[in-house]
């Protein structure tokens, strides 16, 4: 399934969907039409005990009476995730982009995080004042999306607590990052972490260690590799992270970006106002987003 959230343009409420070809299912809706209820909240669903089922028999309902269906062309997609309680990154997790930028390969997972305030969704515009930063980057990122409570997990076991699958962008003020010493705050500007345009369902993955993933700036690919260069796999990350700290129902795991980013490129290619970045993901589709200053 492909989960995400919309809203009808004008409305101002927002819910969680399956999106079908142009088609978008209300998972609310369509689910109290068939005696369940379901959240209109993704990380909530998540939550939930048995949710897959439940969304199934919301699906098969709708797909049965067009109960809660929608065209996509009548709807605004939003970030699929909304309120995740964290949002953790893992950096320099391609072999290829610790040594484009000189770094030592890490012998464990080097985490950090995004305040999740600056989480916006697929078509939003990733804004910041040029008066604070100067030097923003873009950072293609397969994210898992967690999807059980878990806290000391193995490796085995990781990849059961995943609900599925978006794109991210890790946008970056590099500036900041760089002169801070420490880098939350060059990553946590508001919109400084896009996601979407969907949450595939882990099902529907079927191995998120080999998929092609890429960046384009105005149409110009910059970034093109696969998660098969990870240093650490997606079962590692969540069991590394799960004996640190719980992980809960829609929280992010933004996992690493490959060679290419913009401040390692000679010249640099930094993002301006009026630029278009896309970033995509094998089977997951793609994210767009503008930028523009916020003065």
């Amino acid at each position: 399934m492909r989960i995400g959230r919309y809203t009808e343009r004008g409305s101002g409420e927002s819910w969680c969907g399956v999106r079908i070809g142009e088609t978008v299912v209300s998972l609310p809706g369509a689910g109290a039409g068939a005696g369940l209820a379901i959240p209109d909240d993704t990380a909530e669903l998540f939550g939930g005990w048995r949710w897959r089922r439940k969304a199934e028999m919301a699906v098969e309902y709708a797909e049965e009476t067009g109960t809660g269906l929608h065209s996509l062309d009548d709807l605004e997609r939003l970030a699929p995730v909304s309120n995740p309680e964290k949002v953790v990154c893992v950096g320099l997790n391609y072999r290829d982009h610790a040594e484009e930028g000189g770094h030592p390969i890490p012998d464990s997972p080097a985490l950090f995080s995004k305040f999740p305030t600056a989480v916006t969704g697929p078509g939003a515009t990733i804004e910041w004042d040029p008066d604070l930063t100067e030097k923003v980057d873009y950072e293609a990122e397969l994210v898992a999306v967690i999807g059980r409570e878990a806290r000391r997990v193995s490796e085995e076991e990781a990849l059961d607590y995943v609900a599925g699958f978006t794109i991210g962008n890790d946008v970056s003020a590099r500036d900041l990052q760089h002169g801070d010493g420490q880098w939350v705050r060059g990553k946590s500007l508001d919109t400084f972490a896009p996601i979407g345009p969907e949450v595939v369902t882990a099902d529907e993955v079927c191995d998120p260690e080999d998929l092609a993933i890429w960046a384009e700036l105005n149409g110009e690919r910059l970034q093109d590799s696969s998660t098969s260069n990870f240093i650490f796999g997606i079962d590692e990350l969540v069991s590394f992270c799960s004996h640190a700290f719980t992980l809960t129902p829609g929280d992010l795991l933004f996992t690493g970006t490959p060679p290419g980013v913009g401040v390692y490129r000679e010249p640099p290619v930094l993002l301006g106002e009026g630029d278009e970045v896309t970033v995509g993901v094998e089977g997951l589709g793609e994210l767009t987003n503008t930028c523009a200053f916020d003065d």
